[in-house]
């Protein structure tokens, strides 16, 4: 039987939000305790450094592989951290593979992992979502008996589930709100039209520019998913008047909001600017970012799930799963100047 010190089990219980007769039954393996709470237990183990019993140390059911973009924006951590920890409490260990300047391209990183015996892979905005890139090469993943699931970026050339935010919708929510704080030329910084979320964040920016009436007209510029690329657009923005200044992520919006003050502009008051995606980090910028919320949680999880779905042998369709972003209106958004 396995015993702590009642300091500890008070510290895990605390930690886990649990009894310490429930961290006692999780410890020495008793039945009775759900598998959400065991492992929330369990968890609380690993967050105060705590050795888990040795009948506790699962074995890995298997590999699976994550492929992401780069590190360097906060959203991408964001998504894997979710993944990884869904994965592990189902058993998993999760392999990341990144895809920074000057390493292994996408093609390889499947390579590495289907050589590792993965036992199915998670995209986050690969090649999928890019229009101009050969879907191919999933139909050849496929071939080789390995499950994968794709998010952001649906691809009607490729089979397989997706799971993606509504960026029409992020869109379009993102003007009203400017429209309703008066603005009348509003802009729209976004990331290259080859990639499925820039088209559709246009097109929203389109619908909800059609939807005022002429009211507001709008400008667009293509750039960059960067900090750099969201100065570069904010220039021909601003030469054309505009006041309010939608952006593709929360980096581009930054670098919108360092352009504007560069040229002696005040962020609220001389312009608004919203970003996307919502990094934790968004509260703290001066100002605090006002931003459409993506929903990373539960993308994330869908994902998970419809991947061990697929890997269960019980086919997922080969559709999109449509998740709703959140409008979260900060210090960087005010009315328009007259």
């Amino acid at each position: 039987m396995t015993t702590l010190p009642t300091a500890r089990l008070a510290d895990i219980a605390q930690q886990a939000q649990v009894s310490e007769a429930t961290v006692s039954r999780v410890l020495n393996g008793k039945a009775g305790v759900a598998a959400a709470t065991r492992q929330r237990v369990l968890a609380a183990l690993d967050i105060l450094g705590y050795d888990r019993p040795v009948r506790l140390k699962q074995r890995s059911a298997g590999l699976v592989g994550l492929v992401i973009p780069e590190l360097t924006n906060p959203i991408f951590p964001a998504f894997a951290q979710v993944i990884e920890q869904a994965l592990s409490g189902y058993g998993y260990t999760p392999v990341l593979g990144t895809q920074m300047p000057g390493g292994a391209t996408e093609d390889e990183l499947v390579d590495q992992l289907v050589a590792r015996g993965v036992t199915g892979i998670i995209f986050l905005s690969g090649l999928h979502a890019d229009l101009s890139a050969d879907p191919g090469r999933y139909d050849k993943l496929a071939g080789r008996g390995v499950p994968f699931v794709l998010i952001n970026g649906f691809n009607e050339r490729i089979s397989a589930p997706f799971v993606s935010p509504d960026d029409r919708a992020a869109a379009r929510m993102a003007l009203r709100h400017l429209t309703d704080l008066g603005h009348r030329r509003i802009g729209l910084a976004v990331g290259p039209e080859r990639f499925v979320p820039s088209r559709r964040k246009a097109e929203g920016f389109a619908e909800g520019l059609r939807e005022t009436g002429d009211v507001v007209t709008g400008a667009t510029q293509h750039t960059l998913f960067t900090v750099e690329g969201g100065h570069a657009a904010a220039g021909p923005l601003l030469d054309q008047g505009c006041t309010g200044v939608v952006c593709g992520s929360d980096l581009m919006a930054l670098g919108v909001v360092r352009a504007a003050r560069q040229r002696g502009l005040r962020v609220p008051g001389e312009l608004s600017v919203i970003g996307y995606d919502d990094s934790e980090l968004n509260a703290f910028t001066d100002p605090p970012l006002t931003t459409v919320r993506q929903p990373v949680r539960a993308m994330a999880n869908a994902a998970v799930n419809a991947l061990l779905e697929e890997t269960g042998g019980s086919p997922v369709p080969r559709t999109e799963f449509v998740f709703q972003p959140e409008l979260v209106v900060r210090g960087s958004t005010a009315q328009s100047p007259r």
